[in-house]
């Protein structure tokens, strides 16, 4: 087993997947990312997860570490690399990957995004927008042939709903989810019906305008990221919903930095 881990902004999400054969996440989970945690705790937590998922430090064989939180990265690396067998890789823009940056900046390029970028030429070779629902929600614009061109980034949902509930006095913090109509009869209904249906559209318009820009009018569209299986079924140019993208992405840098793939 591969021990792949994805730190974002507000969650880390941590994941098994077999280092051979065809990609699946066997199991996962996801970690609070601002949380001050030492190596000896991080340690400790991703035993005990480990143990409970059955495996131990026989099963494992690398792991590979895509951060957009640097603080976090040497903690993590510290922690991984006591507990995995082999080596513990962290994936950046400066690696030599089967995929290209044709950006101006490729090594600020975040992991998530280089990661999504590997996944989507791997398991679909099309021409792609892998739509990444999380802190941020970013649009990745990924050639069939595996050339990352750039992207959109723009606030995420949670952004939204945190917003509403700081700024103003009266107004609830809420769940989101989908809303049984657009027109809400209480304050609660209301906000939640603004930012789903305001994110929906958010997705439709901003693929639409790539694109169009793009020259690509059948290029994929998937749903990634913590909140796609809420938001992208209700999306009309989401085609498919993949959760575990960027893991995926993850594993198979661990196979290319192996000689594997």
């Amino acid at each position: 087993m591969d021990l792949v881990v994805d730190v974002g902004n507000t969650e880390t999400v941590v994941g098994l997947v077999p280092r051979e054969g065809d990609l699946e996440v066997v199991s996962h989970w996801r970690l609070a990312t601002g949380v001050p945690r030492t190596a000896d705790e991080y340690e400790l937590l991703l035993r005990s997860l480990l143990e409970r998922a059955g495996k131990s430090d026989e099963d494992l064989g690398r792991a590979v570490i895509g951060s957009v939180v640097p603080a976090q990265t040497p903690v993590l690396h510290a922690a991984l690399s006591r507990i995995v067998i082999e080596e513990t890789w962290i994936l950046s823009g400066e690696e030599d990957l089967p995929i290209r940056l044709d950006v101006e900046e490729p090594k600020t390029v975040g992991a998530d995004r280089i990661a999504n970028t590997l996944a989507a030429s791997k398991l679909y070779g099309r021409d792609t927008i892998a739509v990444d629902l999380g802190t941020a929600t970013t649009y990745d614009c990924i050639t069939g042939d595996g050339t990352f061109i750039g992207g959109v980034i723009s606030q995420g949902i949670q952004a939204g709903l945190d917003w509403l509930g700081s700024k103003t006095a009266k107004l609830p913090t809420v769940e989101l989810e989908p809303p049984e109509r657009v027109i809400g009869r209480r304050t609660e209904a209301c906000i939640r019906s603004g930012v789903f249906y305001s994110a929906i559209d958010a997705v439709d318009g901003v693929v639409g305008r790539i694109r169009d820009e793009w020259g690509r009018p059948d290029a994929l569209v998937v749903a990634t990221g913590g909140y796609s299986e809420v938001v992208g079924p209700h999306c009309t140019t989401v085609e498919r919903v993949e959760p575990f993208l960027t893991l995926y992405g993850l594993a198979l840098a661990g196979r290319h930095f192996s000689g594997e793939v």
